[in-house]
């Protein structure tokens, strides 16, 4: 009978340095000392906080449907954002202030202009299932990089904070939607090269967006077909499904003459009803009926009685209708 071959002695599992392991490559010797490679250390904790989905990555911040609708509905817009005390403690100079804005030139994560004060771009790659941690890590590298400078693109690291941990969690948050891009910069007329060439097509590609000031985080917003209102809602999506097809049963889900509930999006755990309205129907022409809209739907949501017939038709077409953004 053959011997069996001696089993090769295996890499110490301790590692030979304390605190944080850095982030490598993959196919990398782990920097922890164990002898073997990143993906087989260290790196297997990595890969599974990139698998980790969190469903609602801006629960518990203020605004939180206006986060989503500015991640994945409205092109242009900012809002001042309020940082937690302590953390600008150790940051490489003076910070005026943050501001999140959907999205930067080159869709760099993060930007430190020159007086030291920070955009944070919400419409960013996400390297983690937690976009919320992939958000702070980029006003984290903001917050010590050179005023002047944009923030590159990087791995979120495991553990990190989130934006619940970096942001005052009871400052307001009040979106203002612009019609272009100009407020990249400080004076947007002296842009050259890719950043004047990024500003240009983003004027050019971004649709006519208005935020209604009568309802919380509904959106108006104008194409060359027809006009749209799309609203997130923060009601548990069965319990809003169940009230949106029992006032679509009972002909009472437009708004008004010409418009059409046609289906709802579904984007970070919030579900986001979605009308279409005629091409002369502005913002402003939705405001009371989105009011009276929200007053109906507010009498429908605590109906306890079980769903009829005709209302369970009109949610499963509501349901075949339904887009899931993320």
């Amino acid at each position: 009978m053959a011997k069996k071959a001696a089993k090769k002695p295996q890499p110490s599992q301790s590692p030979a340095v304390e605190g944080e392991v850095p982030v490598v490559g993959a196919r990398e010797a782990c920097p922890c000392g164990s002898g073997r490679r990143y993906k087989a250390c260290h790196g297997r904790q990595a890969a599974h906080a990139v698998q980790e989905l969190v469903h609602r990555p801006f629960e518990g911040l203020p605004g939180e449907a206006d986060w989503v609708a500015l991640r994945e509905l409205v092109p242009a817009a900012t809002v001042p954002l309020t940082l937690a005390p302590g953390v600008t403690e150790g940051a490489l100079g003076e910070v005026p202030s943050v501001t999140l804005a959907t999205v930067l030139p080159l869709a760099w994560p993060a930007l430190r202009r020159a007086d030291g004060s920070i955009l944070l771009g919400l419409q960013t790659q996400s390297s983690s299932g937690d976009l919320s941690r992939d958000l702070a890590d980029a006003l984290e590298l903001a917050l010590a990089t050179e005023p002047g400078t944009p923030v590159p693109a990087r791995r979120t690291v495991p553990g990190g904070r989130r934006l619940q941990d970096l942001l005052d969690t009871g400052a307001e948050f009040t979106p203002a939607v612009h019609t272009g891009f100009e407020f990249w910069l400080e004076d947007a007329e002296t842009a050259t090269g890719e950043v004047a060439a990024s500003l240009e097509r983003a004027n050019a590609s971004a649709i006519p967006t208005e935020k209604l000031s009568g309802v919380e985080s509904s959106y108006w917003c104008g194409t060359p077909d027809k006009n749209h209102l799309r609203w997130v809602m923060t009601v548990p999506e069965e319990q809003l499904l169940d009230a949106l097809a029992r006032l679509a049963a009972a002909g009472r889900a437009s708004l008004g003459e010409g418009t059409k509930l046609v289906g709802s999006f579904r984007a970070h755990g919030l579900t986001v009803p979605v009308w279409d309205l005629p091409l002369e129907m502005t913002a402003d022409d939705c405001e009371k009926p989105a009011a009276e809209f929200a007053e109906r739907l507010a009498g429908v949501l605590a109906d306890p009685a079980p769903l009829t017939g005709e209302e369970r038709r009109a949610r499963a077409n509501l349901v075949n209708r339904q887009i899931t953004l993320n």
